[in-house]
C-alpha cells in the first residue's frame, strides 16, 4: 500500500515539475492586450538557423510555423505583430486570447536539429456584460448606470493537455477577483463569485453585482497567482456619466432647437410680408408721380371770403 501512494507521490511530482518549468518546459502567463516576449532557451549567436513553432490542440491545423530559418511566414495570421529579438527571442505584440497555446524554438545546427525549447503561453482575459446592454464588452472601461446588474467573467485561456483539477491543487495557479486595495471580493456579501471552466478556457471566475452610486471610478482586479505569486492581472474600472454633463448638453439642444424656430418664424415673415410692401411702394410712387405731374397754376387755392 505504502509502495503505492509513493508511486502517485512520484507521479504527482513529475507532473508537477513539468507544469510549473523545472524540466525544459517554460510557463508564461500574460493579459489580453499585453506584449510578450518568449524566450527560447537554447538560443544560438545566429538566429538564421532558428524555427518557432505554434501548436494548439484546440485550432484545426497541428502546427504552424511562425518563424522559418529566422524570416517571418507571411502566411501566418498573427505574422504582423511578431517579431524575432536579436537573442531569437520571439515577440508578440498586443496578445489576444487566441495567441495562448504552445510555442516551440527549433534551431539547427550543422543541418541537425538541436534539442526543442517550449513555452506554454497562457492568456488571461476578461469580458463584461451587463443588464442595461445585451452584448458583452471586453473594454477595460463601461460607462453604465447605478442600479444595473454588470458581471465581469475572468477568463485564462490554457492548452496544456492536463485537466484544470491539476492546475489548481497541484500546480497551484488561482484566480482572484480583488479590489483596490487587494482584498479578495468573496469576503464581501455584495457579489456573487462563481468557478468553472470549459473547453477552451480551463478556469472561468465571474464576478456579478448591482452598482451603486459610490461605484463611480471604482475598479476591480482578476489577479492570476502561482503559488502564491502574482504573475498577471486585468483591471476593469467602472464610469458613470455626469449628469451635469447631459443636462448642459439638452440645453444646448433646445436652445438650438429655439433658436431654429425664430429663424423659420422670420423667413416665413418676410416671404409673406414682401408683396404687401412691394404693393406699398408702387401705390407711394404713383401718388407721387401724380402731384409731381400737376402744373402751378393748375393747384386749387381755397377761396378767400371777403
Amino acid at each position: 500500500m505504502a509502495d503505492k501512494c509513493d508511486l502517485c507521490l512520484l507521479g504527482l511530482i513529475i507532473l508537477s515539475s513539468l507544469l510549473t518549468g523545472t524540466s525544459g518546459y517554460d510557463h508564461v502567463f500574460i493579459s489580453f492586450g499585453e506584449n510578450v516576449s518568449l524566450s527560447c532557451n537554447n538560443a544560438l549567436s545566429d538566429c538564421n538557423s532558428t524555427t518557432w513553432i505554434y501548436s494548439n490542440s484546440f485550432s484545426d491545423s497541428a502546427e504552424v510555423d511562425l518563424i522559418t530559418g529566422g524570416i517571418k511566414n507571411k502566411d501566418s495570421e498573427r505574422h504582423e505583430r511578431l517579431s524575432l529579438e536579436s537573442d531569437c527571442s520571439l515577440n508578440i505584440k498586443n496578445v489576444t486570447e487566441e495567441d495562448y497555446g504552445l510555442y516551440t524554438c527549433r534551431q539547427y545546427v550543422n543541418g541537425k536539429q538541436g534539442p526543442d525549447a517550449d513555452v506554454s503561453l497562457h492568456v488571461l482575459h476578461v469580458s463584461v456584460s451587463s443588464s442595461s446592454s445585451s452584448s458583452s464588452s471586453s473594454s477595460s472601461q463601461t460607462e453604465i448606470s447605478p442600479g444595473h446588474s454588470v458581471t465581469l467573467s475572468c477568463q485564462l485561456y490554457t492548452d496544456t493537455g492536463f485537466s484544470c483539477d491539476y492546475w489548481v491543487r497541484y500546480v497551484g495557479v488561482e484566480l482572484l477577483w480583488v479590489n483596490q486595495a487587494g482584498v479578495d471580493l468573496k469576503t464581501d456579501s455584495r457579489y456573487q463569485i462563481l468557478s468553472s471552466s470549459d473547453q477552451y478556457r480551463c478556469i472561468i471566475l465571474t464576478l456579478t453585482t448591482t452598482l451603486l452610486n459610490e461605484d463611480d471610478n471604482r475598479e476591480w482586479r482578476c489577479q492570476l497567482t502561482h503559488r502564491d505569486q502574482l504573475e498577471t492581472s486585468v483591471r476593469y474600472t467602472v464610469k458613470y456619466s455626469d449628469p451635469a454633463d447631459t443636462a448642459s448638453e439638452t440645453e444646448v439642444c433646445v436652445s438650438a432647437g429655439s433658436l431654429y424656430r425664430v429663424i423659420v418664424i422670420i423667413v416665413e415673415m418676410a416671404v409673406f410680408s414682401a408683396p404687401t410692401v412691394i404693393l406699398l411702394q408702387i401705390i407711394c410712387a404713383r401718388r407721387a408721380g401724380r402731384k409731381d405731374s400737376k402744373h402751378p397754376e393748375e393747384i386749387e387755392m381755397p377761396t378767400i371770403l371777403e
